[in-house]
């Protein structure tokens, strides 16, 4: 994806200004929703070296394989408890929606994921299926 254009994470900002900087580990993310939002556009962009490495190894896969049938389209915050800059933990709810690029039928993930700070980095640990 090149730099200008618009973040698949729907924040507004360019992929260079939001998430490209986070997936080529150029930053951090500050924020537990940064994360969330960095985390997705990952999924968008079949980017597993980064999920797998954003994700807290208690609670890692042993591997992942993402579907190249299922496109991931729209993001939405929903809610955010705590993961700012100066929390340790925090959750974010949120609404991801995709398409089936084989049959294009439509379908929705709402999650409360669940996120930790550690070493000044933020993790996924796991979420819940609302």
């Amino acid at each position: 994806m090149d730099d200008t254009d618009r973040c698949p994470c729907l924040s507004g900002d360019t992929y260079g200004a939001c998430c490209g900087p986070l997936h080529r580990d150029e930053r951090r993310a500050a924020t537990a929703e940064a994360l969330m939002r960095s985390r997705y556009s990952a999924y968008a962009l079949r980017d597993v070296p980064y999920l797998r490495s954003t994700w807290h190894p208690s609670t890692r896969p042993p591997e992942l394989d993402l579907d190249p049938d299922q496109e991931w389209r729209r993001l939405e915050i929903l809610a955010t408890r705590a993961g700012g800059p100066f929390d340790d933990d925090g959750e974010v709810e949120f609404v991801a929606r995709y398409r089936w690029a084989t049959t294009g039928d439509r379908g929705r993930l709402h999650e409360i994921s669940r996120f930790v700070r550690e070493r000044g980095r933020w993790l996924y640990v796991d979420g819940d299926v609302a």
